[in-house]
């Protein structure tokens, strides 16, 4: 520490460069953060249910694949269920794929397993006695214009009607309101009446794309899950019971392997930042040859010049490192009040932050090996004639 005004110094001797320098590490570990968080969302998305009070079942194979509505009754019989719901993908577009939005066919109740989401009794009531009924968010009836009253078209891009009409309209008759301010973004789907779709639809007809189960007591959520999954155990349609955060998490996964994505990206954007700073910090200590040799004139060690050498390269990568993992915090924090769980991310903690430092530390001796090696080497008759 006795050294550390002396490594500033020289980290800050050419002000621009370094400046650049700590620009592209903050940039890459501001991309690290926010990559890492959505890695953590997926990797631990499944681990674990125990204290959760909502579980969601899906097809074994496959969440794509439908389930019979048969199976409503016997998850409703079991001990520790509270009530359950089931719901179905729908997939429409309104006017133009760029209004892009989820919308999905539900239960009667299913509602009631959501009292995060506020909506009249009357708009309940409406929606279980109106055949072509549809809720929406507040969010996105703001985004369209729509009031209570109106006919909101869907083109299907995967249900056709009997008849094979792709044209389907929907009374609104509810708009619900996210009670957390953070939970804005739940307020972007559309919601309508399953018993009209299942009637309405040319195939798939008495079967559900998944059920959503709530537990009497959380306590109760892995030993539910299991008793659900046992259901349909050796039969055609065996179930995957686990949290709604994993269940998101699969639905976003089917466009790719996250993991290896993200491993990916990082990867070229940890090696062009080793080559970048890498370059630096070769260029610093080649214009500071006098300077290192005059340190060991007036007894420096090789060892003390190697440490202060790397010391430096690893304090420049700390510095901006710091400041992205910090930078990419806020920003995961920001996108999960806007998305909610649209797209699963944990916040930047503990665990995010011990992987970043390692790898600052790692890239820091990686990049300083090389110009530190050719400091402690130096000979002071050498540096001090410019051979």
């Amino acid at each position: 520490m006795k050294y550390l005004r002396l490594i500033w110094s020289a980290m800050f001797r050419r002000k621009t460069r370094t400046i650049f320098t700590l620009l592209s590490v903050l940039a890459a570990f501001l991309l690290f953060g926010l990559l890492d968080s959505v890695r953590s969302a997926f990797a631990n998305a499944a681990s674990s249910i125990a204290g959760v009070d909502r579980l969601v079942t899906v097809s074994k194979i496959s969440f794509t694949l439908s389930l019979p509505k048969s199976l409503l009754s016997g998850i409703e019989a079991l001990p520790g269920v509270a009530k359950v719901t089931y719901a179905n993908w729908f997939g429409g577009i309104y006017q133009d794929p760029k209004n892009f939005f989820a919308n999905e066919a539900v239960a009667d109740n299913f509602f009631d397993l959501y009292p995060e989401w506020q909506l009249s009794p009357a708009e309940r009531t409406a929606f279980r006695n109106t055949r072509t009924g549809a809720v929406v968010g507040e969010g996105l009836a703001k985004k369209f214009n729509w009031k209570l009253g109106d006919k909101i078209p869907l083109q299907a891009t995967i249900f056709p009607q009997k008849g094979g009409a792709n044209a389907w309209t929907f009374d609104l008759v509810g708009i619900f309101r996210a009670t957390n301010p953070k939970l804005k973004a739940e307020e972007s789907v559309l919601f309508f009446n399953w018993d009209y779709f299942d009637e309405a639809r040319a195939f798939g007809n008495g079967t559900v794309g998944w059920y959503i189960t709530q537990v009497s007591d959380r306590k109760l959520a892995q030993q539910v899950a299991s008793a659900v999954d046992a259901l349909s155990t050796n039969s055609d349609h065996e179930t995957k019971t686990q949290t709604e955060q994993a269940f998101n998490a699969a639905f976003v996964s089917q466009y790719g392997d996250i993991g290896l994505i993200v491993g990916s990206i990082m990867g070229a954007v940890f090696f062009t930042l080793i080559l970048l700073t890498g370059n630096t910090m070769a260029q610093a200590v080649r214009e500071r040859i006098p300077e290192l040799a005059v340190l060991k004139t007036i007894g420096f060690s090789n060892q003390s010049v190697l440490g202060l050498l790397l010391a430096e390269s690893v304090l420049l990568v700390l510095l901006g490192g710091a400041i992205g993992l910090v930078l990419s915090g806020l920003v995961v924090d920001a996108v999960r009040a806007a998305v909610g769980t649209a797209v699963p991310m944990t916040r930047v903690g503990a665990s995010i932050w011990l992987r970043g430092l390692g790898l600052m530390v790692l890239i820091g001796l990686i990049v300083g090996a090389l110009p530190a090696r050719r400091g402690m080497r130096l000979r002071i008759v050498d540096a001090l004639a410019g051979r």
